[in-house]
């Protein structure tokens, strides 16, 4: 980490970031704990042990149904003889690949909004802000249900719902500060330099929200992967596609809740440690966008 930092700049984002790593243990556990879920996420098949669906039999013949945790099934079997843990290391990647997806589809679109309204204000403001309310009196999870209804259940349709629903909070933030950058001198210097707009968005006011942008992208990944849980857990996910989420809408309408304890906790745990990850590397990215958090 020191020899990393000794060659950044030491007034870029980076540094901040990486020097807040050193003395933050929460973060540091946060990214560790992170890259560990993106390295199962990603080499997910081949770590598991089993497929998400095979059904696994006694010597005898019997279903292993229900079993609790052992050495062959480290987080034990369901009502069907299906294995955990397997479709627990497996709904990492679906996790990930929601929550990362959605969240660069909604900054991407939440950023674009929030500088050309910040920037050129006006009736464009106003328009663009009109659109923003609009959005922001659709709820979401009736919204998922009527995707669901209209088209067949899938995880393209939870990103398509969180996209369009959520870029509204990262547009109405960027325009705040964009609003504020735009009126610093420079801005104004280019402008009477004959500098074109998209020039002046891109180069000047971009590099400055970029931070922010960041820190709301983080924010985001949590939502997505809450959602996308919350919409598996009440039946509207893919029922092709193996999720946390799915594990325990199966295990809630199979009756088992309380029974089978191991079919519960270990989704929601890799749930709330995912999500612990993410907050913990987020509060890291607060101290670059906020100075004052530094002295903390």
């Amino acid at each position: 980490m020191k020899m990393l930092t000794r060659h950044i700049n030491k007034q870029s984002s980076l540094y901040v970031f990486l020097s807040n790593l050193k003395q933050d243990k929460l973060a540091l556990f946060g990214v560790v704990l992170l890259m560990a879920f993106v390295f199962v996420g990603v080499f997910s098949e081949q770590l598991a042990p089993h497929g998400p669906r095979d059904r696994h039999y006694h010597e005898e013949g019997g279903i292993r149904r229900l079993e609790s945790p052992s050495w062959d099934h480290p987080f034990g079997t369901t009502d069907v003889g299906r294995d955990i843990f397997s479709q627990v290391i497996l709904g990492t990647r679906t996790a990930l690949m929601v929550g990362f997806l959605a969240a660069l589809l909604v900054t991407i679109v939440g950023s674009v909004i929030g500088i050309i309204a910040g920037y050129f204000g006006g009736w464009i403001d106003s328009l663009l802000m009109r659109v923003v309310d609009f959005f922001y009196a659709i709820p979401f999870i009736p919204f998922v249900i009527v995707l669901a209804a209209v088209l067949q259940p899938s995880i393209w349709n939870i990103i398509l719902a969180v996209s369009l629903l959520s870029w509204r909070t990262v547009a109405r933030i960027v325009r705040s500060q964009v609003l504020s950058i735009a009126q610093r001198p420079y801005i104004k210097a280019a402008r009477v330099a004959g500098a074109g707009h998209l020039r002046i968005m891109v180069r000047y006011i971009l590099p400055n929200v970029i931070p922010l942008v960041l820190l709301e992208m983080a924010f985001m990944v949590n939502w997505a992967i809450m959602a996308e849980a919350s919409v598996s857990f009440l039946g509207f996910g893919d029922p092709r596609v193996t999720s946390w989420g799915q594990i325990l809408h199966i295990n809630f309408i199979s009756g088992y809740s309380r029974q089978a304890w191991w079919w519960t906790i270990p989704p929601g745990m890799a749930i709330v440690f995912l999500l612990l990850s993410i907050f913990f590397v987020a509060r890291s990215l607060e101290a670059v966008v906020d100075p004052r958090l530094r002295k903390r």
